[in-house]
């Protein structure tokens, strides 16, 4: 099982999302993709598996990835202040994988419906719902 995270800026919700997960299951093959390069070191020393920076290493591993992790931005072109570009939301919305998309109302983009948890609680319910796809998968 391949879980790709991407995200972008200072790669904080990454490194959360990397931690929690390696935590949750400590031999997933992890790959951090960020959008720059800080974002993507953040993640490799959160735990992930490899890290890669930039386009089309988001383009890439989306071809091969089981499940993609991260803000809801990623499938928004030119979301998280013009890090997404539309080639990158364009690979992560037509992937195959599964994609656990976490809602957070910034960059012009607000998500109605939704209750405002803060990110502590967001990252536990997107490894909720991973360890849901994985018991599927069994």
């Amino acid at each position: 099982m391949k879980i790709l995270i991407i995200d972008a800026h200072g790669g904080g919700l990454g490194k959360q999302l990397v931690s929690a997960i390696r935590n949750a299951y400590p031999e997933m093959d992890i790959l951090a993709v960020g959008t720059n390069s800080v974002a993507a070191s953040v993640m490799l020393k959160a735990g992930a598996t490899h890290a890669a920076t930039g386009e089309n290493a988001v383009i890439v591993a989306c071809r091969t990835a089981d499940v993609i992790i991260g803000p809801l931005g990623i499938v928004i072109a030119d979301a998280m202040y013009g890090e997404i570009t539309p080639a990158m939301a364009l690979a992560v919305a037509q992937s195959n994988a599964r994609r656990i998309l976490i809602p957070f109302n910034q960059c012009e983009n607000i998500v109605v419906g939704i209750s405002d948890y803060n990110t502590t609680r967001l990252i536990q319910m997107a490894v909720a719902e991973l360890t849901k796809y994985l018991e599927q998968e069994k």
